[in-house]
């Protein structure tokens, strides 16, 4: 996926002279928590998030540095530190020259720029013009509405069991010994898993196979591979070529 497919279009900028109070109140007021920051000429200059008011002399929770390490800090942080935490305009405050985007960066891509740098947003340009912005916000709302789509996907129970042994058959962890039934979309499973961590990754590959309404949960957990037959016999090959019938269904 890209940037495009994601990103808030929409998108409420402030002005450069404009002043503290009024970004704060703009961002209040449309419940978000950056604001790109234009110039005169309408280019993006800087960004102001709700980070930038933490630390702040109105309430108390300016750097206070004794003299020892304002000299480590060195006089220029020191003195942007001061500018940010007292400023009265945005232009004062806001973190100059953000990271951008563009709509066909892919998601993947984002990620680490978000985790490399320690951001939440960045603006989306095109043709170095602000088009959106893109948010955490924006990656919950996308797994939101494709997890709505994958839920309401419908397969017979063949179609649901041979993608359960699909999502399972080349993990790492997957479950030994595994049977595995679906009955109206309701998958059964019955076989080992030597963790917790793999009992749980089993489960949750199973719940994002579409059309899987509901996983009964019937595994064990062992420290030590089991006999072939312990449920049944059975293994990926075989399960691949067996029906789901109703003699398959767990006890």
């Amino acid at each position: 996926m890209h940037v495009r497919e994601i990103m808030s279009r929409n998108v409420i900028s402030i002005d450069t002279g404009a002043s503290v109070i009024d970004a704060i109140r703009t961002m209040l007021s449309h419940h978000i928590s950056g604001l790109p920051v234009i110039d005169r000429d309408g280019a993006l200059v800087g960004i102001l998030s709700d980070g930038d008011f933490i630390r702040r002399v109105e309430v108390g929770t300016e750097k206070r540095r004794g003299r020892w390490l304002a000299m480590l800090a060195g006089t220029n942080q020191v003195a942007l530190d001061f500018a940010r935490q007292h400023g009265r305009k945005v232009s004062q405050i806001m973190s100059p020259k953000p990271i951008t985007v563009e709509e066909d960066t892919p998601l993947e891509q984002v990620v680490q720029l978000m985790e490399s740098h320690g951001v939440t947003r960045f603006p989306v340009m095109r043709d170095n013009k602000l088009v959106g912005m893109v948010t955490r916000t924006d990656f919950m709302t996308a797994i939101a509405k494709l997890r709505l789509e994958w839920s309401s996907a419908s397969g017979s129970d063949d179609q649901i069991r041979a993608s359960v042994v699909a999502a399972l058959a080349h993990a790492p962890w997957r479950p030994a010994a595994l049977n595995v039934s679906v009955n109206d979309g309701i998958v059964s499973l019955r076989g080992s898993v030597q963790s917790d961590n793999a009992h749980k990754a089993a489960i949750v590959a199973v719940e994002n196979v579409a059309g899987v309404k509901r996983v009964e949960d019937q595994l064990v957990k062992i420290t030590y591979p089991p006999p072939e037959d312990d449920y049944g016999g059975g293994d990926f090959v075989s399960l691949e070529e067996e029906p789901s019938t109703e003699d398959d269904q767990p006890l």
